[in-house]
């Protein structure tokens, strides 16, 4: 890794390698002053200052907290990888800026749509995943990049079990690392698989950017057969398309109805954005609220809205993806049960409304709700948990049913299942119900009541074969059913 490589920390220059990238944010943000250069989100005008601003907080925090969390991927090595490609991509859009002053610039910088502006375009962009994933690793300036938690627990698993601590990675390393769970084909599959993953183009890739990834090409089990079809074989996809572009781009559309394009949101990095012509010829775009973009793009099929991609008359079939994942059992203990009949309730029932059952579970805290609770909440422009307020970034669709029924089959599918099956079973309180995972950072956990002493054991439905016999508790049971029905609405518009 060339950053480890690297001396750390004060000794290869690092508060006068951040000295000299506000300086250089500050004159780019002088050339960028010209009326001209005005564009919807991501602008430069405003990504400049803000992460000149951030960078300024990095280096007041390191001064003033030395020694901190360091290490091979650590902040130190974080932040050789990083202002070197500040530097980088800086020059390149100085290169494209008029020099503050000159009138002999170059005029095609200005002209909507010239591969000048094009080229701009994609560097904001860049430097719009460069300040996201700053703030992200260095929140207020302090770094936190070892305690960061990806929003999906098996993503979040991988990592800390293969990476650690390490918040970056070269990417020849992570690729290596990646293959080995979910093979992919090496040349130029492996090379797009590279543009998709490095949103900040630097040759490495860093846990938020990883956590983008797995937000936007969910689920886990079919994680690169996801990517596939939807980045690579979809004539639909575009990468590194800004707003501005998506509308440009469907005005040669504007007389079919049903074309749309979809690209990574911008301006809510982990989702999703869909362009599209509407009936009456008008361009839109919406943002579809933490759902698997296959679900949203078929449901959408069906409705006669996503019918042409990119104005092409064939729209990719989609439907192998729709494969339900594995079931997971929640079993959960007689005195959990009598917990909640003491106070007049089930374990079922919507703490919100008191009327529904539950039916979502959110992702990452795991709190549940029924649907139509999250509903009115994300109407209200609610973007954190009601319960705990941590931000939402994804949520689950989930069945409660009784199983004392199947308490029988499960028993005999404990002792019939294969002895290579490589599922873990994973012991979580009854409330929250949080994904299998690490902990979540010390400043989030929620204090333990006295009467929270018991345990739910989680696990796919498919059980490993117990070398040796092993009694089963009596209990009573509830069975979490995880389906693939959509639960989330549609609507926020970017």
């Amino acid at each position: 890794m060339a950053a480890a490589a690297s001396p750390r920390g004060r000794q290869w220059g690092e508060p006068r390698a951040l000295g000299r990238a506000v300086k250089l944010l500050q004159r780019l943000e002088e050339q960028c002053r010209d009326p001209r250069l005005a564009m919807g989100p991501p602008s430069l005008r405003h990504l400049l200052p803000r992460t000149a601003q951030l960078i300024r907080e990095v280096a007041k925090a390191r001064r003033e907290a030395p020694g901190g969390p360091e290490g091979p991927g650590g902040a130190a090595d974080f932040l050789v990888v990083y202002l070197a490609n500040l530097e980088a991509k800086g020059r390149k859009v100085a290169e494209l800026l008029p020099p503050r002053g000159r009138k002999d610039a170059n005029e095609e910088v200005f002209r909507e749509g010239s591969r000048f502006r094009r080229q701009l375009a994609k560097l904001a962009l860049i430097f719009s995943h460069m300040h996201a994933e700053l703030n992200a690793l260095f929140p207020g300036g302090k770094y936190c990049g070892h305690l960061y938690q990806l929003s999906k627990a098996a993503a979040h698993s991988f990592w800390r079990e293969r990476c650690g601590v390490r918040c970056v990675l070269p990417w020849a390393e992570f690729q290596s690392l990646l293959c080995a769970c979910h093979p992919v084909d090496p040349g130029p599959t492996l090379q797009a698989l590279r543009s998709t993953m490095d949103l900040t183009c630097n040759g490495h890739v860093s846990v938020f950017e990883f956590d983008i990834f797995t937000r936007l090409f969910q689920p886990w089990p079919t994680l690169l057969r996801n990517w596939q079809l939807l980045a690579v074989n979809h004539p639909g996809y575009m990468a590194f398309l800004t707003y501005d572009e998506v509308q440009t781009r469907l005005q040669a559309c504007r007389d079919k109805p049903g074309s749309y394009i979809f690209r990574p949101s911008c301006t809510r990095l982990g989702q999703w954005a869909i362009g599209y012509v509407s009936p009456d010829g008008s361009i839109l775009q919406t943002i579809p609220l933490n759902k698997p973009l296959f679900q949203v793009l078929l449901k959408g099929q069906r409705d006669g809205i996503y019918l042409y991609p990119d104005g092409k008359n064939h729209n990719p079939d989609l439907t192998e993806l729709c494969q339900a994942e594995p079931y997971q059992r929640i079993e959960v203990s007689e005195e959990q049960l009598q917990l909640y009949e003491a106070i007049n309730s089930t374990f079922e029932l919507c703490k919100i409304c008191a009327e529904r059952d539950k039916d979502v579970r959110l992702e990452p805290c795991g709190h549940l709700l029924c649907s139509r609770c999250l509903a009115t909440w994300q109407q209200s422009d609610g973007q954190t948990c009601p319960f705990c307020r941590r931000q939402i970034e994804g949520f689950q669709a989930v069945s409660i049913c009784q199983a004392q029924e199947r308490s029988a089959e499960v028993r005999a599918t404990a002792e019939d299942s294969g002895e290579h099956c490589h599922q873990k079973t994973a012991r979580r309180e009854l409330e929250p119900v949080t994904p299998s995972g690490p902990p979540l950072p010390p400043e989030d956990p929620s204090p333990r009541r006295p009467q929270d002493k018991g345990w739910l054991s989680v696990a796919p439905i498919t059980m490993p074969r117990l070398r040796a016999p092993l009694p089963l508790p009596k209990m009573a049971s509830v069975l979490w059913e995880v389906t693939d029905r959509p639960q989330a609405r549609q609507g926020a518009t970017e």
